[in-house]
């Protein structure tokens, strides 16, 4: 790999590191690329203009976050082994955002109106008839070995990191020892390094979309749940054996209200728009969604869930997402109560955190999605006045395959 490929790739990966650009910056971007593509589709040089421009101003942005966080020491290094002059990390960052920016649906164009009916014409007058001119064959090239053809350029694309929001260093001892003494190891023969038997490592990553439902539903869905708290029961877990009903206060603590009313089918009609870019920020296939599970959860003083998934049990290994809407009384009268995503390991049959993860705060009319398989938990809340009113909420739920 020369230089430039490697800073080409380090460019990349930037881009994804929400210490570089934030999920909320990287929204903005698209919506910017969206929005300059639609002004402009009629006049390609001042969309590519358009384009260039703020390529270049996030470009900048990214050279200079990089520099703060890594320090520049590492991009002169590559610059000067590639002979490249200072300075072009900017333009290569620049061309990263034109490059690998999420790309926009193409805008719909405006209907056309019909071409004009065209008056007939006369028809062209046949020439006289006359023996045709001889007609000189086609020159043949001179046999001879063919120019080689240059092989497609290629670049290594570096891996995309998920959407993550406000990765974490979990200080409990969750992690576990990668390799205990005596466990096997294999060597590559090729470089003579021994590289040890990981077990295959599950990245936490989720989708957030902001300002999910209209105001006048998120409102409604807030009277419904308050007046409707004599219907919560306590949060109940499926037990390994696949029966529901089971109640754990030491693993899990809150209360579910199973009839959504309306409000169930208006939260789904959202998710079903959403669904396929979902999905392909989070390298899920589509699949057809053969059933729904949808709850509102409420969380007071001191309620938490323990670190789990949600496909663990044979009877639920059909769900594939998972959606959590955030809703509560304003101003927020509580604190805590946040969603932890786990990097985790499988060990033994067990989901094993790796000790970091990802924090997701609860905001107002805000929905996050993940895969189900990820291990995650809910931190204990906290809210002083006890009162229900005052609780954590949340409409969430499952889509199975």
């Amino acid at each position: 790999m020369t230089a430039k490929q490697i800073l080409d790739s380090f460019s990349e990966t930037l881009m994804r590191d929400e210490r570089i650009l934030s999920p909320q910056e990287r929204e903005l971007l698209m919506s910017l690329l969206q929005n300059s593509r639609a002004v402009s589709s009629s006049d390609p040089q001042t969309q590519s203009a358009v384009t260039a421009a703020i390529a270049r101003s996030v470009g900048e942005t990214v050279a200079q976050r990089a520099f703060t966080l890594l320090g520049s020491s590492i991009v002169e290094q590559i610059l000067a082994r590639s002979g490249m002059p200072a300075g072009t990390e900017e333009t290569l960052f620049a061309a990263t955002v034109e490059a690998r920016a999420p790309q926009p649906p193409n805008p719909v164009k405006a209907p056309q109106p019909p071409n004009p009916v065209k008056a007939p014409q006369p028809p062209n007058p046949a020439p006289a008839p006359g023996p045709k001119a001889p007609q000189p064959p086609n020159p043949t090239p001179p046999p001879g070995p063919k120019a080689p053809q240059p092989p497609n350029p290629s670049r290594p694309t570096a891996p995309q990191p998920p959407n993550a929001l406000h990765p974490q260093h979990d200080p409990r001892p969750l992690s576990v020892p990668v390799q205990q003494a005596g466990e096997p190891s294999h060597v590559d023969a090729s470089s003579s390094v021994g590289v040890l038997d990981l077990p295959e490592m599950v990245r936490a990553q989720c989708v957030v979309l902001d300002e999910f439902l209209a105001p006048q539903e998120l409102e409604e869905l807030v009277s419904y749940t308050l007046q409707r708290e004599a219907e919560f029961q306590s949060s109940e877990l499926v037990s390994p054996s696949g029966e529901p009903g089971m109640i754990d206060y030491d693993h899990r603590r809150s209360r579910v209200l199973m009839d959504l009313g309306k409000h169930e089918e208006i939260i789904l009609d959202r998710i079903r728009g959403v669904l396929p870019r979902v999905l392909d920020q989070l390298g899920i296939e589509q699949f057809p969604v053969t059933q729904v599970e949808a709850q509102i959860t409420a969380s007071n003083d001191g309620d938490f869930f323990r670190a789990h998934s949600d496909d663990s049990e044979e009877v639920i290994a059909s769900r594939r997402l998972t959606f959590v809407y955030f809703f509560h009384s304003e101003p927020r009268p509580f604190e805590g109560g946040e969603l932890r995503l786990h990097d985790s390991r499988r060990e033994g049959g067990l989901q094993i955190s790796s000790g970091t993860y990802q924090t997701v705060v609860p905001q107002q009319n805000q929905i996050v999605f993940f895969p189900c398989s990820l291990l995650h938990e809910i931190t204990p809340v906290e809210c002083r006045s006890r009162a229900f009113a005052d609780s954590r909420f949340t409409l969430n739920g499952w889509l199975h395959k």
